[in-house]
């Protein structure tokens, strides 16, 4: 194992577990990928006023959640700025399981006060395992025995591996056909080595965060603190975001339910003045003006190694007008791929701009085209 590790939310998540982390991406690509995504805050809601909390909070209509459904939301501070993003799961028995990718336990107490309802943190107490990938849904029969192509996308069910008690979801964040599977964490390492141990026959591979960060990218996913900030951490207006500036979160974004949600009033009129100034885009990097860049330099074309979660300006002309926030080199597409944030004028799909690109320490620029989103998005993915 490479032991190549990072921090993620006081936890230490692998990097890469292979000598080069393209050997996980091809397996979440072509095969079967194991990607521990425990550190993920999570909560659970309870009470007779659960699915009331979550409508106060979230921009969906959480009413709407059935059970066994999950939902993928953006909430808001009373800017209507987004203060996190993550999934919601209706378990079927009066509870709600709530994701998050930072601290969010006082914000949700705090929008519980008058309801008669419970939110309790079980981030350590439990796991879950992300098995993406073309082969997933065959490893997952094989080590459940039961067939698993009616659970929908986006829908939960239970079920048993060997005398593990396992929640399954067919979500993910690869853009791929997966599932992620949240058990007790002090039988976390059983379900690891049940899924590692019937894998052989798939192809399966662990799978770290460098591997996820070029899916992800691929498939079109935000990530917060590299594609937005959240408002709680935003030091001036322009690093606060609303959910219309980030893409799906803006059509995931209700003004029909019935609910009063933090930060409506907000994003109601920001709407009605004619949206964000800013707006998320997918560019594609023009190849023929990557490879005459460095080869003026005399240099053999080279693309970067790992996703890049550095911002890089955007121009049209001698203006900037936005930057791009996550840029990998995409293996499948044969392209050089970004997430960017342009202003208004410039989000429809055909725009050029130009790039800013580093080769030899010096600063230029190459072209670049507006795209629609997500670049990668198999069937497979909801079939």
């Amino acid at each position: 194992m490479k032991q190549q590790w990072r921090e993620w939310s006081g936890y230490f998540a692998a990097s890469a577990y292979a000598d080069h982390h393209d050997i996980e991406y091809n397996a979440i690509r072509e095969a079967v990928a194991l990607i521990d995504v425990s550190p993920l805050y999570k909560y659970v809601v309870s009470g007779p006023d659960a699915v009331r909390l979550v409508d106060r909070v979230i921009t969906r209509d959480a009413t709407k959640i059935q059970p066994g459904q999950v939902v993928y939301t953006s909430w808001c501070d009373e800017e209507g700025k987004v203060v996190d993003d993550g999934t919601v799961t209706n378990l079927g028995d009066g509870t709600l399981r709530w994701t998050a990718a930072e601290p969010n336990l006082r914000w949700l107490r705090m929008n519980a006060r008058e309801l008669d309802v419970e939110v309790d943190e079980v981030t350590e107490r439990l796991a879950a395992l992300a098995v993406q990938g073309p082969r997933s849904r065959a490893l997952l029969e094989d080590v459940t025995g039961e067939g698993w192509e009616d659970l929908g996308y986006f829908r939960e069910r239970h079920t048993r591996i060997g005398k593990l008690d396992v929640d399954v979801t067919r979500t993910g964040y690869t853009g791929d056909l997966g599932y992620e599977m949240w058990v007790d964490a002090a039988r976390a390492v059983d379900l690891w080595d049940a899924l590692a141990l019937a894998g052989r026959a798939h192809g399966a591979r662990p799978a770290g965060m460098l591997a996820l960060d070029v899916a992800r990218i691929e498939a079109g996913l935000i990530l917060i603190d590299v594609d937005y900030s959240s408002s709680r951490h935003a030091l001036i207006p322009e690093q606060a975001y609303s959910p219309f500036e980030l893409g799906v979160l803006g059509r995931f974004t209700s003004f029909t339910k019935a609910a009063e949600y933090v930060g409506r009033r907000a994003l109601e009129a920001e709407a009605a003045a004619g949206g964000p100034p800013r707006r998320l885009v997918g560019l594609e990097m023009d190849w023929d003006a990557f490879e005459r860049l460095h080869l003026s330099y005399g240099l053999t074309p080279e693309v970067p190694a790992t996703a890049s979660r550095t911002a890089i300006p955007l121009y049209e002309g001698r203006r900037q007008v936005g930057r791009a926030t996550s840029v990998t080199w995409s293996p499948i597409l044969k392209r050089n791929v970004a997430l960017a944030s342009v202003v208004a004028p410039y989000e429809p799909v055909g725009t050029r701009l130009e790039v800013e690109w580093t080769v030899e320490a010096r600063r230029r620029r190459i072209d670049a085209e507006v795209v629609p989103l997500p670049f990668f998005d198999p069937p497979r993915k909801r079939s």
